[in-house]
């Protein structure tokens, strides 16, 4: 239907405006019928005004800014905030008290502007510009000039990585005399021979004196005549692909996001055409050839005293009928004693994967409201105490209060200032020790937070409970002892950010792949994305890292394969320049 027949049609169902014949005479009549217009226009006004934050919130996600900044200076325009700023600590006073709890932290350095340095270890090649001897010649006097100095100068070059074949040949072994064929026997006499007594035969001597020349050799078994070296354990048995190679492919795909057909045409260039069936097929061996060392990874994170978690949704393909669901991959994030990223994949968003995962951890999990997770913080025993404690993420909260800029600019401006100050109380305390940070959310925070909550408690009896306000007040005093946790401990954050920000990997990675093919491919991607994205948290190389895991690991006894962890291997292991040509 056109916009004209729409327009018509609604027109047509509206009815038309009552003449003044047909409204009653009576004055207390005619004031209920105007109290119900009334009424009726608010409700309107309201569902306008929810419609209207909603196509705001919903254009600002598609089209405009992610940061969630705005103008402290328009916190002056409010009297009753200001009023409750000035019998506060503002934020900037109490950042300052703040800094003197731990000693000055040096100055954050400016990044420099310019041409960089060249790293040192990266491969030089010297070329050198010289004359000629008739070009030496001075035109004055036509003596020859002598060389006094060079000018240096460098320029940076790229040579495009290429694939090499490692031929491995073992040598094999054979012994030349028990590898020959047994010697005939001589041909038995049919005439009957008459032998002596054995007590009348007299002695041989040469049979005495050497019985190992009449004895014939001992016959060796078949596998011992020949012998071949030892051939080293390779990452996949009897395989094509070399560690580099696959080292590089894991690279390309879980941190440069490239699919597996731009990785086939990337090698088909180079002369060598790999499908991409044995591209998924290598990855698949290398997940399952980590295994191990990721079943490690989960058991060290798992003695965090804090944990931060997330999730994402991603498509996942029916290998049989082609149709697609929402799977989901979860983040878990070690504390500064166990810096593992570690990756989990299910294959739907029920409470069962989180509660598997964290079944034996104890300790303090940052995450977000999902209801999931509600089941992990019940008390386990009859005493009441729980084994995980909810650190709730104030950036949940805070971004309610942004979004409701538009319905209530008054009440959701004051939130953020609140938030203003709890942060600016964070920033510089990131360089402190746990003590002195718990120590300055004790003294400085604590009275924001308890400010604020009495500042909410009196707004919700103010705001319609489904009103974009009403909603974020809601969201904050339900989770408010879950907001707070992070002031019980130093080494807790405000806030989730770091766990949403590694979410971002995977969904820079889906727009290019799409989807993962099977419930064994999202297992595949879990574990190569944790290693990936614990190099990244570690400043590891992760091709150099993997290309000297994928090497030791077929022959490391299980009792070593601490060593082979990133950090414990960042500190063993000097990390080596990649070489001019990659394989």
């Amino acid at each position: 239907m056109r916009i004209t027949d729409m327009s018509i049609t609604d027109a047509a169902a509206t009815p038309p405006n009552p003449a003044a014949a047909q409204l009653p005479d009576d004055p207390a009549t005619l004031k209920s019928m105007l109290l119900e217009v009334l009424a009726t226009l608010r409700a309107r006004e309201r569902d306008n005004e929810a419609l209207r934050h909603r196509v705001d919130v919903l254009l600002r996600r598609l089209f405009g800014p992610r940061g969630e900044r705005f103008n402290p200076d328009q916190l002056l325009l409010f009297a009753d905030l200001t009023n409750n700023l000035d019998t506060s600590v503002s934020s900037d006073q109490a950042a300052t008290s703040a800094a003197a709890v731990a000693p000055r932290a040096a100055p954050r350095r400016c990044r420099p502007h310019g041409r960089r340095r060249l790293p040192d270890n990266l491969p030089r090649e010297a070329r050198h510009h010289t004359l000629v001897e008739a070009e030496r010649l001075c035109p004055g006097c036509g003596s020859l000039r002598h060389d006094i100095g060079v000018d240096k100068s460098e320029q940076l070059e790229y040579q495009p990585a290429s694939l090499r074949v490692i031929e491995h040949l073992v040598h094999k072994y054979a012994c030349p005399r028990c590898s020959q064929p047994p010697a005939p026997l001589p041909p038995r006499s049919l005439e009957p021979t008459t032998m002596p007594p054995p007590d009348q035969q007299a002695p041989d001597p040469q049979a005495s004196s050497t019985p190992a020349a009449t004895e014939p050799a001992r016959r060796m078994p078949a596998q011992e005549i020949v012998i071949a070296a030892a051939k080293p354990p390779q990452p996949i048995a009897k395989g094509l692909p070399g560690p580099g190679l696959l080292a590089h492919l894991i690279v390309s795909k879980y941190v440069d996001h490239l699919p597996l057909y731009r990785l086939e045409r990337v090698y088909e260039r180079q002369g060598v055409f790999l499908p991409r069936s044995s591209l998924c097929d290598w990855l698949v061996a290398s997940a399952q050839l980590l295994r191990p060392l990721y079943d490690l990874l989960i058991s060290e994170i798992l003695q965090s005293r804090a944990l931060h978690t997330d999730d994402t949704p991603i498509k996942l393909q029916n290998p049989k009928t082609h149709t697609l669901s929402t799977a989901r991959l979860w983040v878990y994030l070690g504390d500064a004693g166990h810096p593992y990223n570690v990756f989990d994949f299910t294959v739907n968003r029920k409470r069962d994967g989180p509660q598997q995962f964290l079944e034996s951890y104890l300790g303090y999990l940052h995450a977000d409201a999902f209801s999931g997770y509600d089941g992990l913080y019940l008390p386990t025993t009859s005493s009441g105490t729980t084994r995980i404690h909810e650190v709730a993420c104030n950036a949940h909260a805070r971004r309610k209060f942004y979004e409701a800029r538009t319905s209530d600019a008054l009440r959701a401006h004051q939130a953020l200032g609140y938030y203003r100050q709890l942060y600016a109380l964070e920033r510089p305390a990131s360089d402190f020790a746990e003590e002195q940070r718990w120590q300055m959310r004790q003294e400085f925070a604590l009275p924001i937070l308890e400010q604020f909550h009495t500042w909410l408690e009196a707004q919700r009896a103010e705001v319609l409970p489904k009103s974009p306000m009403g909603e974020a007040i809601s969201y904050a005093l339900n989770n408010w002892s879950a907001l707070i946790r992070y002031t019980e401990a130093g080494f807790l954050t405000i806030d989730n950010n770091v766990a949403e920000r590694e979410m971002k990997r995977i969904a820079i990675g889906r727009k290019n792949w799409l989807f993962v093919g099977s419930e064994q491919g999202g297992q595949t991607a879990a574990v190569l994305f944790s290693f990936t994205s614990t190099c990244q948290r570690l400043h590891v190389e992760p091709w150099a890292y993997l290309h000297d895991v994928l090497t030791r690991l077929p022959t490391t006894p299980p009792a070593l394969l601490g060593n082979l962890l990133p950090d414990r291997w960042q500190a063993t292991c000097q990390p080596v320049a990649a070489p001019a040509n990659p394989p």
